[in-house]
């Protein structure tokens, strides 16, 4: 098929990619010049593994290509609309000014038969304003909504081999025209028995933003019991193990530590809340608040127990964080715990040493106020303590011995819960970890 997708960030960049590696002819369109000079060069602008090789190979195959005009989405048969919904300054609400424009743009090119597709995460009922919209000004086309569920760090094969679709169409005719235009589009994962949902735009709105917000839950779930953990002298991970093999619970997204961040759950979660208030059912998602209250306190804990670690004061102490990106496997700082975490260190009076393998540019974009150190052994020199906030493999593989040589002080705190604290005290470290004795 012949299918556009407008914005490559994140989203749109790994979907085109993917698109094209299923057989289509797909066109990338952004606003950002120096985004698509880097993809038509076959570079990504962002780190994700395994796009980069992705594509150079669907490029070298002719059925990819990018640009900022808007016109080459002429003679798509779907259009994929991935922009950004980042949150409003000052709000909880979502900015749909890029997935408002993006629509607004795109309808001049859309013809009788054209699927218009929103990807994005919207607040529920946006679809159903947009469908009327393109009803009105280009009649023949329909609009569906088919929420992503990429996880960054594993993006490409999320995208194609996924572990459902769901497609939000109107009722009747259009809707199955729809369904059977998105289907020809992933008729290869189809194939392989991906399951499938068909609903209403309200529902398709809302799973993403229900699955985002069980999920952050879960994660504030097992903060709130981290503290429990701290005051009773108990440990949170063998707490989350044993919870854990509940088939009802399961052991995903319990790992206790200093809270999630990056582009998706913070805002999405309050964007949720948001919009249920404009609904007249904001108390069915007052949970959320305390959920997003949780995860914002355990930066300030880490602040309060590396303080503690280092004596009782931050004056002059020096640290080193390990880990700027708000996981591994990315360079997205977005809402970075471990940035936060750093910053009110420094602010705190410490000495801030801010390493990372991959996330370092954006880093010092956001908080250029830090130092940074790409080489983590010069990183480590001289510290008075380590605090790991985001889980590298490198980091998590640290040899406890072999780096006590570099350190003013052996003291570290684990602020993912990802080291054997046994080895790292066996080596002569002060062990912290996140409500663990």
């Amino acid at each position: 098929m012949r299918i556009s997708v407008i914005g490559c960030g994140y989203l749109g960049a790994v979907h085109a990619a993917s698109m094209a590696k299923l057989g289509h002819e797909v066109v990338g369109i952004d606003v950002d010049q120096r985004k698509i000079t880097e993809l038509q060069a076959g570079r990504a602008p962002f780190f994700e593994p395994g796009l980069p090789e992705l594509l150079t190979e669907v490029q070298e195959t002719g059925r990819l290509k990018f640009s900022t005009s808007m016109a080459d989405a002429e003679g798509a048969q779907v259009h994929f609309v991935c922009v950004g919904t980042p949150q409003r300054k000052g709000e909880y609400a979502a900015d749909l000014t890029y997935v408002d424009s993006a629509f607004y743009e795109l309808i001049p090119y859309l013809h009788e038969g054209d699927i218009a597709v929103g990807k994005s995460t919207v607040p529920v009922g946006t679809a159903a304003r947009l469908a009327d919209m393109v009803a009105a000004k280009a009649p023949g086309a329909v609009l569906a909504w088919n929420p992503e569920f990429l996880r960054e760090g594993h993006a490409v094969k999320d995208t194609l081999t996924p572990d459902r679709f769901v497609y939000g169409v109107p009722a009747g005719e259009n809707g199955a025209r729809a369904t059977a235009a998105l289907d020809e589009v992933y008729a290869t994962p189809l194939s392989n028995d991906t399951p499938r949902l068909v609903v209403d735009y309200a529902t398709a709105e809302l799973v993403k933003t229900a699955a985002n917000s069980f999920l952050a839950t879960k994660i504030s779930f097992i903060n709130a019991m981290a503290e429990v953990c701290e005051a009773a002298g108990a440990d949170v991970s063998a707490l989350a193990d044993a919870i854990g093999m509940d088939e009802r619970i399961g052991r995903k997204f319990l790992n206790a530590g200093v809270g999630f961040g990056g582009g998706c759950l913070p805002k999405d979660i309050r964007a949720f809340m948001a919009r249920a208030g404009e609904l007249g059912a904001d108390q069915a998602l007052t949970f959320l608040r305390e959920v997003d209250a949780i995860n914002m306190r355990r930066r300030s804990r880490v602040v309060e127990l590396t303080r503690d670690l280092v004596g009782g004061s931050l004056i002059g102490k020096r640290i080193t964080v390990l880990g700027a990106a708000f996981k591994p496997e990315s360079d997205d700082v977005r809402d970075s715990p471990a940035l936060s975490v750093a910053q009110q260190l420094q602010l705190q009076g410490a000495t801030v040493t801010v390493t990372d393998p991959e996330a370092l540019p954006n880093a010092k974009g956001r908080f250029p106020e830090l130092s940074y150190e790409p080489d983590t052994k010069t990183a480590l020199a001289k510290a008075h303590a380590l605090v790991l906030l985001t889980e590298w493999k490198e980091y998590r593989e640290l040899d406890p011995a072999a780096v006590a040589n570099l350190v003013d002080e052996k003291k570290i705190l684990d602020g993912r819960n990802v080291l054997d604290a046994a080895i790292w005290r066996e080596a002569g470290w002060t062990y912290k970890g996140i409500g663990r004795p």
